[in-house]
């Protein structure tokens, strides 16, 4: 078996409010694979945000190891940790959060020139995945004069941009209605399989759930595969 992309291992977090203690994770250890999808699923305040969040290097357990392709990332310096984020992850939430003076093509081009792409490049990129996700005919287009699917569609692009070794998604059709959150999950899924992608999803939905390899659930701060 090829060497994990993520590996959690006994991950705590806590949260405190005076004297109360709010034990979010508890002992959590999880291991994802390369070209694995995994549902992430759990009731609201169960801590799914809280576990990508750490997974994805933008928040700190209290307790245990965070292992990214073979590096302990525990205990790495902020300016290492943002390159890891540059490199190797990709973030999807459930509010496309695009830049609004910005199209939706100037959207995807600005992580890779942040990344160190030249704009040409960039945009060659970024047009062939609006191609990719239906949308070449909205790329001069703002957020403003765009659908929420179809701005969700674009910040999927953007998580996509920089090719990373694994995609986090926070509930990233939740502000969606059915039928568009079925489009956008469809190629979400399609975009993701499709180049072979790792990717934890973090879903409410069961349906959704079911259609992706292996669904890991949040129960009282443990990770528990179904």
């Amino acid at each position: 078996m090829s060497d994990p992309v993520l590996k959690l291992e006994n991950i705590h977090r806590v949260f405190r409010q005076g004297r109360t203690e709010l034990h979010v994770l508890n002992n959590a250890s999880f291991t994802i694979y390369p070209g694995e999808i995994v549902a992430l699923v759990g009731p609201s305040g169960s801590g799914k945000s809280t576990l990508l969040h750490i997974a994805g290097l933008l928040e700190q357990a209290d307790e245990g190891t965070v292992e990214m392709l073979g590096t302990d990332c525990t205990r790495l310096k902020d300016d290492r940790l943002t390159e890891m984020r540059r490199k190797h992850l990709g973030f999807v939430y459930q509010y496309h959060h695009l830049l609004p003076e910005f199209s939706a093509l100037e959207n995807i081009v600005l992580p890779q020139m942040i990344a160190g792409l030249k704009k040409r490049e960039a945009s060659e990129r970024a047009a062939q995945l609006l191609e990719m996700l239906g949308l070449t005919d909205r790329a001069s287009h703002r957020p403003a004069r765009l659908s929420g699917g179809e701005q969700q569609r674009v910040a999927i692009g953007r998580a996509l941009a920089n090719a990373p070794d694994l995609l986090l998604a926070d509930e990233p059709t939740g502000n969606l209605d059915p039928d568009t959150a079925g489009e956008v999950f469809n190629m979400l899924l399609g975009l993701t399989r499709g180049v072979g992608l790792t990717a934890i999803i973090a879903t409410h939905n069961p349906d959704l759930a079911a259609r992706m390899d292996r669904i890991v659930r949040l129960e009282e701060g443990h990770l528990i595969e179904d």
